[in-house]
């Protein structure tokens, strides 16, 4: 079977495909993106595994413009990887809500668009654009089966008390108003191979899952279960992250709104795209920049970085709290599966919950840097248990279309309760 994935933004699509024999079995032949959907200047990277990477400058006036390009690349004698579309067997759609409609991955149908389309309040940025991309390969591709998988769904088994906000309940039954969590895929597939790694149950297990990028989240999940997330109604609740501002008084909010006359449209840019480790430094919302200005004696960027572990580290200890403990912590994200230093700092002081970090497993590991190795060394479940290093392609989703990626393992050695900290690299 071979898939082609999409991720469609509003001015961006992100593609791959995928060979799969089955689900264990797979293989990626391509990656790229189109970027500046809508100008003149738009842009495809095309970057086939044995191939050289291809690009093409031209005008994209909108996603069905885009995704013929992708289409022809695929096909393209010199740098293609298919003979013919006729061989794509499937397309994958990352959706980034799926309100309470969805709590798995959706065979796509009129039901399935409406209720996309449904959503576009909830995400007014990235709905509209998903649903986009599948109108837009219905049109070019009709016969082909669609597979809508939802950043939300994995979260719908938070319980109520984990997910309601203490508002007048009226506006959750009118207007949904609620906790959904975002990041679904990733927190559910680390968990899941974090498990594997380690011999943990997945089904019986308390697991925290922090997925820390541009974009960051930490989940609690118990028993294979979401049972509470970072991020909230919108994605800009809880952890600090690159522009957005995370968890905030909105009395605060209220107060500034006030002071500088600000509208709803303008407040919501500034908590969106103007805060967080942006807001705080003044220089930039990557963490490489960051780094780059604490180690010139920037303090502003030593405020930040402290800031931003130290409401990692609130997250964790508040869901191991949640869950009565935890077997096993996962990094994954841009953050977490590169920067090394933000993991130490992580981990440093929480001996008390059984973490024991190895500072020399851990020292200058970036995903792209790691092999395949797992070693176990007897004692019980855990004790002394350490995965070196694991890396290979993955899929996204196993049964109709995948997202493939390196992902790479690292587990601390730890002592009673076991509580281990590990290191993943994923696409998301």
């Amino acid at each position: 079977m071979t898939i082609l994935v999409l991720n469609c933004g509003s001015s961006s699509i992100k593609y791959q495909v995928i060979k799969m024999s089955c689900a264990n079995e797979y293989s990626l032949l391509v990656k790229g993106q189109i970027e500046r959907i809508g100008l003149s200047d738009g842009l495809l990277v095309h970057k086939p595994v044995d191939k050289p990477k291809f690009e093409l400058t031209k005008s994209i006036p909108d996603h069905t413009s885009g995704i013929n390009l992708i289409l022809e690349a695929l096909v393209d004698p010199d740098h293609g990887v298919l003979n013919s579309i006729t061989e794509l067997s499937a397309v994958g759609h990352r959706v980034a809500h799926g309100g309470e409609y969805f709590k798995d991955s959706a065979v796509v149908n009129k039901t399935v668009k409406q209720q996309i389309e449904a959503c576009f309040e909830l995400a007014p940025l990235h709905n509209p654009a998903n649903l986009k991309g599948i109108l837009s390969m219905e049109n070019i591709l009709p016969n082909t089966p669609q597979v809508a998988v939802f950043d939300t769904s994995f979260h719908q088994t938070i319980p109520a008390k984990n997910f309601m906000y203490a508002l007048p309940y009226k506006y959750y039954e009118e207007y949904r108003v609620r906790r959904y969590g975002f990041h679904g895929t990733s927190h559910k597939y680390v968990a899941q191979v974090g498990c594997k790694m380690t011999g943990i149950d997945f089904d019986h297990s308390k697991i925290i899952t922090c997925h820390i990028g541009n974009g960051a989240s930490i989940t609690a999940i118990l028993d294979g279960k979401s049972y509470d997330t970072s991020m909230g109604f919108t994605p800009v609740d809880g952890l600090i992250m690159g522009t957005r501002c995370g968890s905030t008084d909105p009395g605060a909010l209220i107060y500034i709104a006030e002071k500088e006359g600000l509208n709803l449209d303008r407040l919501s840019g500034m908590i969106n795209k103007e805060s967080g480790l942006y807001g705080i430094t003044g220089v930039s919302s990557d963490m490489r920049d960051i780094h780059a200005a604490a180690n010139r004696g920037d303090e502003r960027a030593k405020l930040a970085l402290a800031m931003f572990v130290a409401r990692i580290k609130k997250f964790i200890g508040q869901y191991a709290a949640l869950m009565g403990g935890a077997d096993l912590i996962v990094f994954t994200g841009g953050v977490g599966e590169n920067d090394y230093l933000v993991r130490e700092w992580v981990c440093e002081g929480m001996e008390y919950m059984g973490i024991l970090f190895d500072k020399e497993a851990n020292d200058g590991v970036r995903a792209r840097d790691i092999h395949p190795r797992l070693e176990s060394q007897g004692g019980s479940r855990y004790d002394q248990r350490r995965v070196g290093d694991c890396v290979g392609y993955v899929p996204f989703a196993k049964k109709t279309f995948g997202i493939i990626r390196r992902k790479a393992g690292i587990k601390s050695a730890e002592s009673s309760p076991a509580l281990a900290g590990e290191l993943f690299y994923s696409y998301f």
